[in-house]
């Protein structure tokens, strides 16, 4: 196990409980230290409360799109975000992608 991976926080935003829970035992499994948020408002919650090093996010959650998860904290944060998508239609992905890039 790497010992690095003791230092990094991550924060897995998944609705799904079966992705939710797979993330994290892989995640645990390798020593990384993490939250769960299931919604957006909880994942917004604890970004305001804590600093993480890197955030998973599924862009379909019940309460809040992805994206605009994604606007809010860039207004107090540059963590590195990987996105979580089941998104199947091109005109979302290629809109997403652009709001990403700046």
């Amino acid at each position: 196990m790497n010992t690095l991976n003791n230092l990094m926080n991550v924060l897995i935003v998944e609705d799904e409980s079966a992705i939710r829970n797979l993330i994290s035992t892989a995640l645990e499994t390798n020593g990384y230290n993490f939250e769960m948020a299931t919604n957006g408002s909880m994942a917004l919650s604890l970004l305001v409360k804590h600093q993480f090093d890197i955030i998973l996010l599924d862009l379909g959650l019940p309460d809040l799109d992805g994206i605009d998860i994604i606007k809010k904290l860039r207004t107090f944060s540059f963590t590195p975000i990987i996105v979580i998508s089941a998104r199947s239609n091109d005109d979302d992905k290629i809109t997403d992608l652009r709001y990403w890039s700046g």
